[in-house]
């Protein structure tokens, strides 16, 4: 059974989110929380797997109260951005709060659903609509920002070839394929290469990727 955390300031669809989770089989609602600061310490009390986090609220927003779950000693959770505005900040800053995936509220119920499976497996998930927009950020000016981190001289090649297609946000069942090994294998390199970097997400990999220029986003057509 997947524990879910629902966090949003309005009440209708904190409450439409926790009704979607009750109806469906392997979920459970670990809790509802109406802002940042009652999601940080609901968080640390009922250590849900996965956190719906909504963006805008007052106080805390959902991007700081992310970085401070996330940042707690215990194991943390894996944390769903939902939003009704895909603009480029929030989807930079989610990846480098260590968001495991970003959608908008107008995301599809079984979408949803699904993407909360995805996340808890420990694989990231961003809407298309999203992920063209944080490629397109980066193909127009940020070459400039570009900076090597010295942690990748210390990856092994394979490791520096798997933080590469995971920057290219490919699963690791996808992983797997390309590079014709298990997935545990996969994960192995990943875990050391994030251990090596500092990292302590999979999104938090995929910002380096983008910030060091491991993965060069295609031009726009």
């Amino acid at each position: 059974m997947i524990k879910v955390l629902v966090v949003d300031d309005q009440i209708l669809v904190r409450a439409g989110f926790a009704a979607l989770i009750r109806a469906t089989p392997d979920l459970e609602v670990a809790g509802e929380a109406s802002g940042g600061e009652e999601a940080v310490r609901m968080a640390s009390a009922v250590r849900p797997d996965v956190i719906l986090m909504d963006v805008r609220m007052p106080g805390l927003n959902g991007i700081a109260a992310t970085e401070r779950i996330l940042s707690a000693g215990h194991p943390p959770p894996k944390v769903l951005i939902l939003t009704t505005f895909d603009l480029d900040e929030y989807v930079y800053d989610a990846l480098r709060a260590g968001a495991s995936g970003f959608l908008l509220k107008d995301t599809p119920p079984e979408r949803l659903i699904a993407a909360v499976r995805t996340i808890a497996a420990g694989d990231m998930l961003f809407a298309p609509t999203v992920t063209r927009r944080l490629v397109e950020a980066y193909t127009s000016g940020r070459d400039s920002a570009l900076a090597p981190d010295p942690g990748l001289a210390a990856l092994t090649s394979r490791e520096l070839e798997v933080l590469r297609m995971v920057g290219r946000a490919l699963s690791n069942g996808e992983i797997a394929g390309e590079l014709q090994v298990s997935e545990a294998t996969v994960k192995t390199h990943l875990n050391r290469a994030m251990a090596k970097l500092g990292l302590s997400s999979r999104a938090q990999a995929v910002a380096l990727a983008y910030e060091t220029g491991l993965v060069s986003p295609r031009p726009r057509s």
